[in-house]
């Protein structure tokens, strides 16, 4: 932490930088959880054997297909593998060993130093969505989502006390063409927030855009010896790698920078309708993808990924906050720790179409699963909407704030002496209250976790004030942050560096919007 600290106050300090920050709007950011709650496991000793026995079975016997990326299956080969066409079959204990060189935890460095994360052990670290093409909010309806609508995720999730990070690509910006929105999201995560942030993944080239942004923010000797970026990479479940993941991922791993790998799973569709069986091949999933990443550069940071939902057999619709969903996260999540990998799962999951009573079950089941399964690193953990087609503005605080609540909850029981309350005990005695007391008096600044958004007033005042439901409150809130928000100091050397990038490479090609 002190040499990251170091290295950037070379970039982003300056007299204009402490300038801004002495005018800056205060606000608290949380820092990222850490558990003092036990993780809850699903799984018995023997049920864990079987299914990794069985998962070395799949890569031994069935194998992965590595397509359309000749290098990928050379460097296969020269560790071991067997190759058949563009299937890889790796020997039993072979995908273990080399999974054995990534690093069971590692710190992300923000540009500032303060909110950098350590991601693995018992912490966890809150993301916001990623993905969706459309996004909604009470004015606007569902529509496309814009680069002004991706900008506005960023402040929210910059002005938000509990999310630890800036995330990735929270909207789909679809009014910029395909192969340069990457350069403005980016741009956007550097320099409207201070909070760490993920690089682009579709396409190998954008990935490294993505780590020259960096050397450009950070310093490319900074760079190469510190995570600065974590990176989604999905699998293209069942057990199918393909070359444009992989290609990022070893741009990614090459550069010593965070992969996720994530298996994409769809109960019933992408694997088996059965928890054990989709837990097998999770984990043949994660082990290839892992070790793979290893090949590419041992020691390089990796996240074991279960993206888990079932599927509704009447519509084909996938479904979240469902039982079996919460058991393969649990299990999932004593399957990384086995391995001694950093987990990612779990989120603000629904399928509802609006934030609603749906979305709201959907959430917080989804969301507590998440906490005790032992989850390190929790993508879409607000503004998830129509099982991830939407980005929701008004969701996306209201999901921000309930955020708190896990922070609580992870925090535990405390029994040390003044938590103990004997002093107030013995004051109160029979029939008193606590309401004057001394303990009461001293600590009810902190004692009760509270929220930022929800209603809790009297009937008669809430109905005078307009009579309100959470969405039209998020919605306030909405503007009242966005609208509370400053952008943080960046040294305008740096920011003109990036800017000059961005221009650069966006005129060394065409527009596509393929």
């Amino acid at each position: 932490m002190p040499e990251a600290r170091t290295g950037r106050r070379g970039r982003g300090g300056g007299g204009a930088a402490r300038r801004a920050e002495r005018s800056a709007v205060s606000f608290e950011t949380a820092k990222y959880i850490q558990r003092n709650i036990p993780n809850f496991e699903v799984l018995n000793e023997e049920a864990i054997e079987i299914i990794e026995y069985n998962a070395e079975t799949i890569l031994e016997e069935v194998g992965v297909n590595f397509v359309d990326n000749p290098a990928a299956l050379d460097r296969w080969r020269e560790a071991g593998a067997d190759i058949t066409g563009e299937r890889v079959r790796i020997p039993r204990g072979l995908a273990r060993k080399l999974c054995s060189t990534a690093p069971s935890e590692f710190t992300q460095h923000a540009r500032n130093p303060e909110k950098s994360v350590v991601i693995g052990g018992r912490n966890l670290v809150l993301a916001p969505v990623y993905g969706p093409p459309f996004v909604r909010d009470v004015a606007g309806g569902r529509r496309y989502a814009t680069m002004d609508d991706f900008n506005k995720f960023v402040k929210l999730a910059y002005m938000s006390k509990w999310l630890h990070h800036s995330g990735g690509t929270v909207c789909e910006p679809t009014d910029i063409p395909v192969n340069k929105r990457h350069l403005d999201m980016l741009m956007a995560h550097m320099t409207l927030s201070d909070k760490p942030f993920m690089g682009s993944v579709t396409e190998p080239s954008r990935a490294q855009d993505s780590v020259d942004m960096c050397g450009v923010l950070f310093g490319e000797d900074f760079v190469q010896n510190n995570t600065v970026m974590t990176s989604l990479t999905n699998i293209n479940s069942p057990m199918t790698f393909d070359d444009v993941m992989m290609g990022s991922l070893e741009v990614y791993a090459q550069n010593n920078q965070a992969c996720i790998i994530s298996p994409f799973i769809v109960g019933g569709a992408m694997a088996p309708v059965s928890v054990a069986g989709t837990l097998t091949q999770v984990l043949a999933e994660v082990l290839a993808g892992v070790a793979y990443s290893q090949i590419v550069r041992p020691g390089a940071p990796a996240i074991f990924g279960a993206f888990v939902s079932s599927i509704d057999m009447n519509s084909g619709a996938p479904t979240f906050g469902t039982p079996e969903a919460s058991l393969i996260t649990y299990g999932a999540g004593q399957l990384a720790r086995r391995l001694g990998l950093p987990y990612r799962s779990a989120g603000s999951f629904c399928g509802s179409k609006l934030p609603d009573a749906q979305a709201a079950y959907e959430t917080a089941n989804s969301l507590n699963m998440g906490l005790t399964s032992g989850v390190n690193f929790m993508l879409h953990s607000c503004g998830w909407l129509e099982g991830g087609l939407v980005a929701d503005f008004e969701k996306f605080v209201m999901d921000a704030d309930q955020l708190g609540a896990l922070h609580g909850l992870a925090k535990g029981v405390s029994v040390d002496e003044e938590a103990q309350a004997m002093d107030a005990i013995r004051e109160v005695g029979p029939g008193g209250h606590y309401l004057g007391c001394a303990h009461t008096q001293a600590n009810f600044k902190t004692a009760f976790w509270k929220s930022d958004l929800l209603d809790y007033k009297p009937y008669e005042t809430w109905e005078e004030e307009g009579a309100r439901d959470t969405r039209s409150l998020a919605s306030a809130r909405v503007e009242k942050l966005l609208g509370d928000y400053q952008k943080p100091a960046l040294e305008p050397s740096v920011e003109e560096a990036l800017q000059a990038f961005v221009a650069q490479r966006k005129e060394s090609m065409p527009d596509s919007f393929m």
